[in-house]
């Protein structure tokens, strides 16, 4: 079946609620006051496109590509995204929890100030992604690439944090009361704080 591409096109308050969205292509194309509450999406990309006030609450995406894509005064509440590339991609005053997150590359994804309490990524690339201010209070990051990511006062007391790099995490500039790290983790973290550790 070959792929349905649009390209600079306007939705508004269009009613997507529950549809199977697979194998569609939208490039520079706005959606505003969209409801995909439930929608779910399979191997389709979304290219420079903009979301305002769209409605993802219990929405499910597989495979599918939000790169570069702007998301203002957006709800997830309860969405998941199963190996989805959001590269790039910006959140502004958006409603994020509950969300869960398994693999896929969330590089360079704009996250500055977000609220992430209690939401999970697992296995995920968030190489260079903006986690600056953000409130990751029990959250989940297991198994994630945060090499070289902006974590200036980000909020992480008792987040799951072990098997990720946190190699750019400076623990004077980031709250860590109560987070779980491997030995290995803490290690990396002292070391940053200039502290030699000897037996």
């Amino acid at each position: 079946m070959s792929e349905v591409r649009q390209e600079e096109q306007r939705f508004f308050r269009d009613d997507w609620y529950g549809e199977e969205i697979t194998g569609r292509h939208y490039v520079r194309c706005e959606f505003h006051e969209a409801d995909l509450s439930e929608a779910v999406t399979r191997n389709s990309v979304f290219t420079d496109c903009v979301f305002g006030n769209v409605r993802f609450n219990a929405s499910r995406h597989t495979d599918s590509a939000f790169t570069g894509c702007t998301f203002k005064r957006c709800s997830f509440f309860d969405a998941e995204f199963t190996g989805c590339k959001l590269v790039g991609a910006t959140f502004s005053e958006c409603a994020l929890r509950p969300l869960r997150v398994t693999g896929g590359d969330w590089s360079f994804a704009g996250l500055a100030g977000a609220d992430l309490r209690a939401v999970t990524f697992q296995g995920v690339r968030m190489r260079e992604a903006d986690l600056s201010g953000a409130d990751c209070a029990g959250a989940v990051f297991a198994d994630v690439d945060l090499s070289g990511a902006l974590l200036h006062a980000v909020k992480l007391p008792k987040a799951e944090l072990r098997g990720s790099d946190l190699s750019a995490l400076d623990p004077l500039n980031a709250e860590l009361t109560g987070a779980i790290v491997s030995p290995e983790q803490a290690a990396v973290l002292v070391t940053s704080l200039g502290l030699r550790v000897r037996a």
